[in-house]
């Protein structure tokens, strides 16, 4: 199984963390069920870029992005050579070093 190393974040896990997911899982759904609650504004359904991640390492390891997700990266906040939705990144059997960016494009978000 998988690890998924989490590089610090102010918000949503200020010391960093490590989870463990399945192959097959997204990056969004590993990171949720382990309670670093990323924002995903659409339901994972790959209609917004508030789920934006960097895979810092085992980019390769990760499904093939499809045009919509290539597309909505392109109005991400922050875009690098790696990036990715976290809803449509989808394990292997690599490790992962992941970092959530400081901002997303969504400035109000809601509380729940």
């Amino acid at each position: 199984m998988p690890t998924i190393k989490i590089l610090p974040h102010p918000e949503y896990c200020p010391e960093g963390a490590e989870v463990k997911a399945p192959a097959g899982t997204s990056i969004c759904e590993a990171l949720l069920d382990n309670g670093i609650e990323i924002e995903h504004a659409c339901d994972m359904s790959c209609a917004c870029t508030t789920c934006h991640c960097i895979v810092r390492k085992g980019f390769q390891s990760l499904n093939e992005m499809d045009e919509n997700e290539e597309d909505l990266l392109d109005r991400a906040w922050g875009l690098e050579p790696n990036s990715r939705l976290s809803c449509q990144a989808i394990l292997a059997q690599e490790d992962l070093v992941v970092e959530i960016p400081k901002y997303s494009i969504n400035h109000a978000k809601e509380k729940h």
